[in-house]
């Protein structure tokens, strides 16, 4: 199945992605942040996080387990924009941290950049409330076993 074939076809590319964005809200651990996902189109997320003195580690600072985090999950749900039938598992993950941010509204931006079978490659920044990067990371990404249809959080509301 290719990007552009869907496992469910009464959803279509709008569907996948609205579908896409109730999973990331359905995880268990993304209750733990303040964080919001958008999917814009084919090969893009756009991820909303506030960082707060809970995300710092001892020099006051966000913990890069947060860098992480938000580049991590940008850049795989860029990716599985183009994967309409299986959710994808992160299997490497570089991540460059540029500067260190302390509070505010921090965005990653997450872009898919090659890939359409098994393997996926896909990046994202991060961009503090200036607007400035404070990092960037790059994950490759392969196709899992599991039917994203099997998922309740993809589809609650299908």
């Amino acid at each position: 199945m290719t990007g552009e074939e869907h496992a469910n076809p009464a959803i279509g590319a709008e569907g996948h992605y609205r579908a896409l964005e109730r999973l990331y809200a359905s995880a268990p651990v993304n209750a733990k942040f303040a964080s919001q996902l958008h999917i814009p189109g084919e090969g893009l997320s756009r991820l909303i996080f506030t960082v707060t003195p809970e995300d710092y580690h001892a020099a006051g600072a966000a913990h890069g387990t947060i860098y992480f985090k938000m580049l991590d999950d940008a850049a795989f749900y860029a990716a599985n924009t183009l994967a309409t039938d299986r959710f994808l598992l992160t299997t490497s993950f570089n991540l460059h941290f540029t500067k260190p941010v302390r509070s505010g509204t921090v965005v990653a931006e997450g872009r898919w950049v090659s890939g359409k079978r098994r393997v996926f490659v896909a990046e994202a920044r991060l961009v503090d409330e200036e607007g400035e990067e404070i990092g960037r990371g790059t994950g490759t990404f392969m196709r899992s076993r599991i039917p994203l249809s099997s998922l309740p959080g993809y589809t609650a509301g299908a």
